[in-house]
């Protein structure tokens, strides 16, 4: 762990952020779910982003796109805001919540206290612009776990 924390802390001082991602594991009821969120947020009196049920490679780069305008240009993200310059042909929307058993952001937590984080999810659409809390979303709630509804 002191490699893992030794790392993040680099990443965090050379960049503002980083991204920690989260991979299911084999019979652990709470990550059955893969996820991404970032850490060094906080630190800048910023809630930290997360994305859940995409692959890694792009939960990291839609996380850092996010982060780097939350840090580099002082973006602020509201509470049911559609992004709509995230994915291509489709708008994001952005939640507030609270952790819940399957997206718990652990080391953000660790780093700043639960008390300190605030969390802000990307909840990307279905191909037809629906999201979870739409009727004939796509997919099974479990595929994309939210924290908030807008």
């Amino acid at each position: 762990m002191e490699d893992f924390w030794r790392r993040q802390s680099e990443m965090i001082d050379r960049v503002g952020w980083s991204v920690t991602l989260v991979h299911p594991s084999d019979g652990d009821p709470d990550h059955e779910v893969p996820f991404a969120y970032t850490v060094g947020l906080t630190a800048h009196d910023r809630p930290e982003l997360l994305i859940a049920g995409l692959d890694p490679a792009t939960s990291q780069a839609l996380l850092n796109d996010l982060a780097g305008r939350v840090y580099d240009r002082a973006e602020r993200f509201g509470h049911g805001q559609r992004v709509s310059d995230l994915i291509a042909g489709y708008d994001a929307v952005i939640v507030d919540g609270a952790a819940v058993d399957a997206l718990h952001p652990g080391a953000a937590f660790a780093r700043y206290g639960d008390e300190r984080v605030r969390l802000q999810q990307v909840v990307w659409p279905d191909q037809r612009g629906r999201f979870p809390w739409d009727d004939d979303y796509a997919y099974s709630p479990d595929v994309q776990p939210v924290i908030g509804r807008p």
